[in-house]
């Protein structure tokens, strides 16, 4: 059977929740040091091949490994780049209510892709284990600027000339793109949430404090999305995700897309948008307007994955009703708002929560649209 294409009707956004025997290995390699990396691996192709078989059998004519081999959506992919290093630090990045993990990024050398990126190996390991489209899901540019602070930027070139930290940037996810491609993905997403950040007058404001316009990064983290993009083929599709945060069910930004979604639709180069909008955090859906007519595609995440309560699906058509007021109805489709599972610990939800969540995507794709894949 041929494997249908994106972009799709019902898609997600990646990570799922890590099984508690994978938490409990994960714990026993990294911290206790008292198993081999053999065993973890072990029990994470299981648990994989499990999530995969869960996806599948919901519907969904996409799947991922859930992100299940890291710790982190983002830092993980960044760790594994040449010129990044993770530091832990006494305090993280602050969310609603708590704190982050307290990792943070930090440039001790110029950015290249390696040949030898852990996840492409996690690419490989997804799409040798799936019957429907395996994609895969890495931080977008923007996240080597936006989570490295100023003083945590140890390259010269890059303080002086934030341009030439982008143009770095740009290159290296260049690479990033073609190695994914040679590995066979013909779907991949790369989150940049940043955007939804930078329409949050906190996070805007923080930037002015360090000198830096989020207007003027908001265009050049437009500029790094398109410029790392233009390399694919065009049997390639590119996704890109935003949200306002998502760690043990809180959040970390606020504020509609109206300052930054003529930007992102018109000057990414994306072809399909995953974008929060289970909570009034993330505005209302005029912004749906500037989606040029054709061929994009817009995932509004109307199904929430930081709580356990299961969304009806007349009120979701009724939400498409007005998405189509701003946007072609057939430029549309339906995922949740972010990943189940953005770090290790997960959202306060469960696996059964999980599938339930999934499968209202797949129930309301057909509902809509007659279909997932159409």
């Amino acid at each position: 059977m041929a494997v249908a294409q994106p972009p799709y009707r019902a898609d997600h956004v990646g990570s799922l929740l890590r099984p508690d025997n994978v938490k409990a290995k994960r714990k026993a390699y990294f911290e206790d040091k008292s198993i081999p990396h053999e065993e973890l691996e072990a029990a994470e192709d299981a648990a994989i091949r499990d999530a995969v078989r869960m996806q599948e059998n919901v519907g969904l004519p996409v799947v991922t490994d859930g992100e299940i081999r890291r710790a982190f959506w983002h830092y993980d992919f960044l760790d594994g780049l040449v010129g990044f290093d993770l530091e832990e630090r006494d305090e993280g990045a602050q969310f609603a209510g708590t704190q982050m993990i307290p990792v943070h990024p930090v440039i001790n050398e110029r950015f290249d892709f390696p040949d030898d990126h852990p996840h492409l190996a996690h690419f490989r390991f997804v799409a040798a284990n799936t019957g429907v489209m395996p994609k895969i899901s890495i931080p977008g540019p923007s996240c080597g600027h936006f989570r490295t602070a100023p003083d945590d930027i140890r390259v010269k070139e890059y303080r002086d000339d934030l341009q030439a930290m982008f143009d770095d940037l740009a290159r290296t996810y260049q690479k990033a793109v073609k190695a994914f491609y040679d590995a066979g993905c013909r779907y991949l997403q790369m989150d940049d949430i940043f955007f939804a950040y930078l329409c949050d007058p906190k996070h805007r404001e923080a930037k002015k404090k360090i000198g830096q316009d989020p207007d003027w990064l908001v265009d050049r983290y437009a500029w790094m999305m398109r410029e790392a993009t233009k390399v694919k083929p065009a049997d390639m599709f590119i996704g890109m995700h935003m949200c306002r945060g998502n760690f043990k069910s809180t959040y970390a930004a606020e504020g509609a897309y109206d300052l930054v979604a003529d930007t992102v639709f018109n000057k990414t180069g994306v072809d399909i948008f995953f974008m929060e909008y289970d909570t009034d955090r993330a505005g209302g859906l005029e912004p749906l307007k500037f989606l040029a007519r054709g061929k994009q595609r817009v995932l509004p995440g109307f199904i929430t994955t930081k709580v356990a309560e299961l969304e009806k699906l007349d009120d979701l058509k009724r939400k498409f009703d007005e998405a189509g007021k701003y946007a072609d109805i057939d430029q549309l489709g339906i995922a949740p708002q972010c990943g189940f599972a953005s770090t290790e610990a997960g959202n306060a939800i469960t696996a059964d929560d999980q599938k339930r969540k999934l499968d209202l995507v797949v129930r309301t794709a057909e509902a809509i649209w007659g279909g997932v894949a159409k």
